[in-house]
């Protein structure tokens, strides 16, 4: 099978979908706190910014989820594909990252 910049897959499709969402809502946190929304002292005290936030990172897990499979299972060969992928790891680890240093 030959690389392609879109995806062939409907399983390729939704992992850019599930990042594009991803950005909107990233987007959308960092207007929200350009406009002076502030965080409280636990995650859920400003809602306003913990469900983006929420969101964001089930958005961006499971683009990596999806991508991995339609990789795998449907031999997705997208570049965009492979790139929701990346950046859901990314955003997977980072994820961890905050976890493990979480007071």
């Amino acid at each position: 099978m030959r690389v392609t910049i879109r995806p062939t897959t409907p399983l390729g499709a939704w992992s850019v979908g599930l990042l594009g969402a991803a950005a909107l809502l990233f987007a959308l946190v960092q207007g929200l706190v350009a406009s002076g929304q502030e965080g409280g002292e636990t995650f859920a005290d400003n809602l306003a910014l913990s469900v983006p936030i929420l969101l964001f990172f089930v958005c961006g897990i499971l683009a990596l989820l999806t991508g991995v499979v339609g990789i795998i299972r449907s031999n997705e060969q997208s570049v965009f594909v492979f790139l929701a992928a990346l950046i859901g790891l990314v955003v997977l680890v980072f994820l961890i990252g905050e976890l493990a240093v979480w007071e």
